[in-house]
């Protein structure tokens, strides 16, 4: 009760007086000619210029809602009486212009005149002909007609234009209440043209000139295929100038904004760019921008094996680089990626020096691509054995990514900022400044981004639902993945006529044989037994927490290794030494490198794990005491119990297994409860401490 009582004491009274301010408020917000359905003005009204006093944007339009709640949204015959007087007093106004009995007719093109005058004629030659067989005949007649035949009918055309041109001039004068509408073009600014259109309406200008009785189609087939076999000295030409052009648009578009706030037009509006990517790196190269290096040693290897294997199918390319890649000594591959650090270094400062003789706009937008591209390519490079890791992933059910963290929202923040300021250092050096910055900010100051972390979190998890709630593509008949192989064969034998195509694929099936069907069959049922899996992986229940896996609790401390042989593999694990071979593999070399190193660095990795242990001791029981003695209990039950699920088979712990598996789902519920349980471990073997 005391709850209703608060919200409706918050709630705003609203005095007839404001009422009518609101009214004229959103009066003064519409467009002078609102001609527009009103859901559709009411959508474009930006009630924040509506707000007034201590009404908020919002409140305002919540009110207006009310409002027109209560009242008619249909004319009556008295208001469309008045629409009809303007109807009547001027009907050819607007789109009904051309049926003005005073508008002059304009002159036949001089294809339609020698259509028009020799139709009749082939009409009673060919009776069974229709319409469209005729047009054709005679579309190919005109083209074969010689100039001197042809100049008959483009004479006739261009006196009859320019008679045209005349009697347009004297309607204009006659009737300047009609042409009012028509002639005030908006006062937009013009969208500027891409560097192709701006080349073809050049090159289009000077084909009519050599040939004015060109139809469309003719300009199309003589001009338009000839862009691409431009070279880039032509192209660098029009992209400069559809380059300015833009520049000029986007003045006029920010003047246009603050001239008519009324339109609610942003900046987002304005066309963002006029080239293609193509032609942008076309641009980027002519201005000096240096060519990016190699991200890793592997991929310089790769680019300058592939020179040399240009008759090689790019799908057996990557194979032979990975194959030969794994028979290079160490010492090799090393020098690869010295020679990438290298490579890195000069091309940092060069893109420096470049970055330094543009503008400022095109210094931000080479930024953000580079930003956008490492976000792209990730952090790992493209070895062989990540290029594998990809391509399971690819080939699994897509998972929607985890949200950012509050310190990478922080970063892509402060980033630009930073490199304006210090240019000279490297992206590395700049990562581990925001990381310092980070760990100086208040906790004030991080609350904002930890918010948009939440945020950012809840979306996810909201999609994540959302897609395990999707059922699994339907699986296909053999003739529908048939028919999906050849049907563009079919659509170009048929010239795009979808319906005939279909006719044809379902007839040309059920003539095919049975052993010419085998193939499509056996794929059907795969793709069967692809929707049986899928589903059943989206109906099986989720996956149960058992005693054997490693549960995570918020704040604690990591367990290092616990022995030896265990911080070795860690090192040899995180020094990216091994990555080019499979996980059993690397597991396996590492046991090999274990058993041939002398005792004495064996012994020195054990007291680094000893130190770590203390270390751990000490993190653990500060960790400890900072939790209540209710989630400390807990803490210990869970790992006492955990302990005793991981004896030997056979002993004790055997026999009390179901009563302890009851025991762990208890406090798995309490952990939650607690807000103390995060989520089952899932690192390798390897890394999971032993007790």
């Amino acid at each position: 009760m005391n709850g209703e009582m608060d919200s409706t004491a918050k709630e705003p009274v609203w005095e007839q007086n404001d009422l009518l301010k609101l009214l004229d408020a959103i009066k003064g917000n519409l467009p002078e000619k609102d001609l527009a359905k009103y859901k559709t003005s009411e959508s474009h009204l930006d009630w924040e210029k509506v707000a007034f006093n201590s009404y908020s944007g919002e409140m305002c339009k919540q009110k207006w809602h009310d409002v027109s709640r209560e009242i008619r949204k249909f004319r009556t015959l008295t208001e469309l009486i008045v629409d009809a007087q303007d109807y009547v007093k001027n009907p050819y106004k607007g789109k009904k212009l051309k049926k003005h009995p005073d508008f002059p007719k304009k002159p036949l093109t001089p294809y339609f005149r020698f259509f028009m005058e020799k139709r009749a004629k082939y009409a009673k030659l060919h009776p069974e002909m229709s319409n469209l067989d005729l047009t054709k005949i005679l579309s190919k007649k005109y083209k074969e007609l010689p100039e001197r035949k042809k100049e008959k009918y483009v004479k006739d055309f261009l006196r009859e234009k320019e008679s045209f041109m005349l009697r347009m001039m004297k309607f204009r004068q006659d009737h300047p209440d009609l042409l009012e509408n028509v002639n005030k073009k908006s006062n937009v600014p013009e969208k500027p043209k891409t560097p192709q259109q701006l080349w073809y309406f050049h090159e289009k200008k000077a084909f009519l000139k050599a040939r004015p009785d060109a139809t469309t189609k003719d300009i199309k087939d003589g001009v338009g295929k000839q862009w691409p076999q431009l070279s880039d000295k032509k192209r660098i030409k029009w992209i400069t100038k559809s380059l300015e052009q833009k520049k000029l648009y986007e003045e006029k578009m920010r003047e246009f904004i603050q001239q008519h706030p009324e339109m609610n037009m942003t900046e987002e509006n304005i066309v963002k760019s006029t080239l293609t990517k193509a032609e942008r790196q076309l641009k980027d190269k002519f201005d000096g921008r240096p060519d990016k290096p190699p991200s890793n040693g592997y991929s310089m290897f790769c680019a300058e094996l592939m020179s040399s294997m240009k008759d090689v199918p790019s799908t057996e390319r990557m194979v032979m680089c990975s194959q030969r890649w794994k028979l290079l000594k160490q010492s090799e591959k090393d020098a690869y990626q010295k020679r990438c650090e290298q490579k890195k270094k000069e091309y940092e400062v060069e893109m420096n020096r470049y970055l330094l003789s543009i503008s400022e706009e095109e210094q931000q937008r080479i930024l953000s691509e580079q930003k956008m591209g490492s976000f792209k390519k990730g952090v790992g490079g493209s070895s062989p054995a990540s290029k594998k890791k990809s391509t399971k992933a690819k080939s699994s059910t897509e998972k929607p990514k985890p949200p950012v963290s509050a310190m990478f929202i922080f970063s892509e923040e402060k980033r630009p900022k930073l490199q304006q300021e210090k240019p000279d250092l490297s992206d590395m050096e700049l990562t581990r400044l925001l990381a310092r910055m980070w760990n100086e900010l208040s906790d004030k100051k991080k609350e904002k981004y930890k918010n948009l972390e939440m945020t950012l979190k809840a979306e996810s998890e909201k999609q994540s639902k959302e897609d395990k709630g999707k059922l699994p593509e339907t699986p296909k008949t053999a003739q529908d993945i048939w028919q999906q192989s050849v049907i563009g064969d079919y659509l170009a034998r048929f010239k795009n006529d979808r319906v005939k195509a279909q006719k044809a694929m379902e007839a040309t099936w059920n003539t095919m044989e049975k052993k010419e069907k085998i193939m499509w069959i056996k794929k059907a049922a795969e793709d069967q037994k692809r929707y049986e899996r899928e589903l059943s992986e989206m109906r099986s229940p989720a996956p149960v927490v058992t005693p054997g896996k490693k549960m995570k609790f918020d704040g604690e401390p990591k367990k290092p290794p616990s022995n030896g042989y265990q911080k070795f593999s860690q090192e040899m694990l995180s020094n990216g030494e091994l990555n080019h071979l499979p996980m059993k593999e690397r597991m396996g070399e590492i046991g090999g490198r274990w058993q041939r190193l002398p005792q004495k660095e064996k012994d020195r990795y054990k007291r680094l794990a000893e130190e770590k242990q203390r270390q751990y001791k000490v993190l653990l029981e500060q960790w400890l005491a900072s939790l209540s003695s209710q989630e400390r209990a807990t803490y210990k039950e869970y790992n006492s119990l955990k302990r005793r699920s991981t004896a030997k088979p056979g002993g004790t712990a055997a026999k009390a297994k179901p009563k302890a598996k009851q025991s762990v789902s208890l406090i798995i519920h309490s952990l939650k409860s607690l807000c103390i349980y995060r989520s089952p471990c899932t690192c390798l073997a390897a890394c999971r401490p032993t007790d």
